[in-house]
């Protein structure tokens, strides 16, 4: 026979959300259950890089055009020109990005598609909440 008279059932409600690839414990209030150590997205971080060294390469004269630069990296011109615009993001956006601080929602994925090229508009559109 069980002694129930000592167990305790301890009831936390809570919801796990997948956010840019990561789970989050979200608490009833919707708020995250606890801040996350900062982790960089090194997908991110990567394709940062290569848009601000095409930039760099374009800049320099080394190009003349995106679609020479294209041909020479072997990739298609709409995919690198979605890519180069990350180089249009604002400084302390960029930052975020580098240092794993940028919220959960702001993926590669989402940074492909068209954001404001005014930095504090991006700041609005990325960064609500932030």
């Amino acid at each position: 026979m069980r002694n129930t008279a000592n167990t305790v059932t301890v009831h936390i409600p809570f919801t796990i959300r997948k956010y840019g690839g990561r789970k989050q414990v979200i608490t009833p209030n919707g708020e995250p259950a606890a801040i996350e150590k900062p982790r960089v997205d090194s997908t991110l971080v990567k394709a940062l890089a290569r848009a601000f060294r095409w930039k760099k390469m374009l800049e320099s004269g080394q190009f003349t055009t995106i679609t020479e630069l294209a041909k020479h990296e072997n990739l298609a011109l709409t995919y690198m020109t979605r890519v180069l615009r990350l180089s249009l993001l604002a400084p302390d956006i960029v930052e975020m990005i580098l240092d794993g601080r940028q919220p959960p929602e702001v993926t590669l994925a989402v940074l492909l598609e068209r954001f404001p090229v005014e930095w504090e508009r991006q700041k609005t559109a990325l960064l609500a909440g932030y």
